[in-house]
């Protein structure tokens, strides 16, 4: 594997599964892999999961590690090309990244959505300026459009705890006070279709994610209705997709709160989020802290995807 932005990348996913749930039982089982190799990671923007668990799987590997966060210590950086630069920004991605590739072995990279354009969010000009440019296998850890070591985690944790072979997973959208990217919810359902399970995706009229992702879904805009006989509940926020409201926030209605009594209507489901959360936002704290609750397991597998991802990549760069 060379690059990582997409659940296409991962191959059969039966297969990644059963190598994670194998290196969940010995996390250092190949710590010669990663050995005189170094991963370098570049945060756009903030993280603590992703952050932590990618650093702590690239050590299982016996991999170096360099951090670089580009808003602390680093010049500020010109994206687009073609511009004079005579303002604040004194060095240019272009030369940036192929100077950063000189450093590592593998680079992951974290950068959110701008909301300034759709086009350049969607075409993803950051990342894949590093894909082109770096000469170094590069996975996202959260890009534009997607966040696929979430998803990825999330479908690992489900496979523990699901009781019957297709569950129904509920993706729902809840009320935020900020905009926010659509990159988890995008990746979640994109993941979830790819493992054949039953997905349903809840959220009020004006919310549709792009069809890219959720072909095959379900949309239901009647939260209740959707939740009725649900295996998985998926809380997120996003801000709307479709143009002229792209990034907008279109509704704070609190009736899409996920609470002990949305959760009753579901099949005893687990509740999953992706963190950071905005308790009785996004959901209340009575459903959160309960015993159905897996945002804490769920968090932790974010070491296993990030671990199985950083391994194909290491594979990779040793072969021809």
């Amino acid at each position: 594997m060379k690059v990582f932005t997409s659940v296409k990348d991962i191959g059969s996913l039966d297969v990644a599964i059963k190598e994670a749930l194998e290196i969940k039982k010995d996390r250092f089982a190949f710590n010669e892999l990663g050995k005189n190799k170094t991963l370098l990671m570049i945060f756009f923007n903030s993280s603590l999961r992703t952050r932590l668990s990618t650093q702590k799987a690239a050590m299982n590997l016996g991999m170096n590690v360099i951090v670089l966060d580009v808003n602390q210590g680093a010049w500020k950086l010109e994206t687009e090309r073609g511009v004079i630069m005579d303002g604040d920004k004194p060095e240019h991605l272009l030369e940036a990244i192929p100077v950063m590739g000189c450093y590592c072995d593998v680079i992951g990279v974290r950068s959110f959505a701008r909301f300034e354009n759709k086009k350049d969010d969607y075409e993803e000009k950051i990342l894949n300026q590093f894909v082109k440019y770096s000469g170094r296998p590069v996975f996202s850890m959260e890009s534009a459009t997607v966040h696929p070591l979430q998803a990825f985690a999330d479908l690992i944790t489900i496979e523990e705890y699901k009781t019957k072979e297709r569950p129904k997973v509920v993706l729902t959208w809840a009320p935020h006070p900020k905009s926010l990217p659509q990159a988890v919810p995008n990746s979640f359902a994109q993941w979830m279709l790819a493992a054949n399970y039953d997905l349903v995706i809840t959220h009020p009229h004006g919310y549709e994610l792009d069809p890219e992702f959720t072909s095959g879904a379900v949309i239901d805009y009647d939260q209740n209705h959707a939740l009725e006989g649900a295996d998985f509940v998926y809380a997120k926020n996003w801000s709307a997709f479709k143009d002229p409201y792209y990034g907008k926030i279109l509704s704070t209605d609190r009736s899409w709160t996920v609470t002990a009594e949305k959760m009753a209507l579901t099949n005893d489901a687990y509740f999953m989020h992706c963190l950071p959360v905005r308790r009785n936002m996004i959901v209340s704290d009575d459903v959160i802290e309960g015993p159905r609750s897996l945002v804490i397991p769920e968090a932790a597998n974010r070491e296993i995807s990030a671990q199985v991802v950083l391994k194909r990549l290491l594979e990779g760069i040793s072969k021809p």
